[in-house]
C-alpha cells in the first residue's frame, strides 16, 4: 500500500516504504519522555513512528496524529483510538484549541517539507513553531540537509543526526523553539 500510495503522490508520502525501527528510534530518543504532556506527530503514515511514542506516554498525555491520506488516517484511528487524529497540519493550532490544548510540548514530524510548495512549508512552519512552547521541540527527519537554513529560521538546531539504516537514508533534526529572550538576542544581532 505504501509504495502504491508514493507513486500516486511522491510529493505528500515522501518515500516509497514506511520509517525503519532504527529511524523511528534515533527520532523517539530524541524526546525527553518525563516533560511530555501534549504532542503531535506530523505525517503518522503507517504509524511506524507511531508505535514507538505510545509506549512512552501516560494516559494523561494528549496525542495528535495528523495524516493527510484517508485510508492510513482510517487505520491510525483504529489501531490508536486513544490519540486525536485529524488530516491536515495546517490547521494543528485550531485542532489543538478544539481540544483545549494551548501549546505542545514537542512536536515529532515525518513531512517531506522540501518538497511541499513554500506557501504549504511556511504555513506549516507558523504552525509548528505556534504550537510549540518556548523551548519545545521539533523533532523532524528529512532525506536531505536542504531544509537546514529554513530550520534554523525558526529553531535552534541542536543537532543533525544521520540514520544510514533506512531506505532512504534519513537525517534526524532536533530542533529547540526558541524562547522570548534568544529571539530578542537573535533580532538584535541581525540588526547590528
Amino acid at each position: 500500500m505504501f509504495l502504491r500510495k508514493f507513486i500516486q503522490n511522491p510529493k505528500q508520502i515522501g518515500s516509497i516504504i514506511p520509517s525503519s525501527r532504527f529511524l523511528a528510534r534515533k527520532m523517539i530518543q530524541a524526546v525527553s519522555w518525563r516533560e511530555v504532556h501534549a504532542i503531535a506527530e506530523l505525517g503518522s503514515g503507517t504509524g511506524a513512528i507511531t508505535r514507538f511514542i505510545q509506549p512512552q506516554i501516560d494516559n494523561a498525555s494528549k496525542v495528535f496524529l495528523f495524516e493527510l491520506d484517508d485510508i492510513m488516517r482510517r487505520n491510525l484511528k483504529e489501531s490508536y483510538p486513544q490519540f486525536i487524529c485529524h488530516s491536515n497540519a495546517c490547521n494543528m493550532n485550531s485542532i489543538m484549541n478544539q481540544h483545549g490544548i494551548d501549546q505542545l510540548d514537542c512536536i515529532i514530524s515525518g513531512l517531506p517539507f522540501f518538497t511541499f510548495e513554500n506557501e504549504v512549508r511556511e504555513t506549516l512552519l507558523h504552525q509548528i513553531t505556534n504550537a510549540l512552547k518556548p523551548g519545545g521541540y521539533l523533532v523532524a527527519f528529512q532525506y536531505s540537509l536542504q531544509m537546514k537554513k529554513h530550520l534554523l529560521d525558526h529553531f535552534v538546531i541542536e543537532k543533525i543526526d544521520l540514520v544510514p539504516f533506512n531506505i532512504p537514508p534519513a537525517f534526524v533534526y532536533v530542533c529547540r523553539k526558541r524562547d522570548d529572550g534568544e529571539m530578542d538576542n537573535r533580532r538584535s544581532r541581525s540588526i547590528v
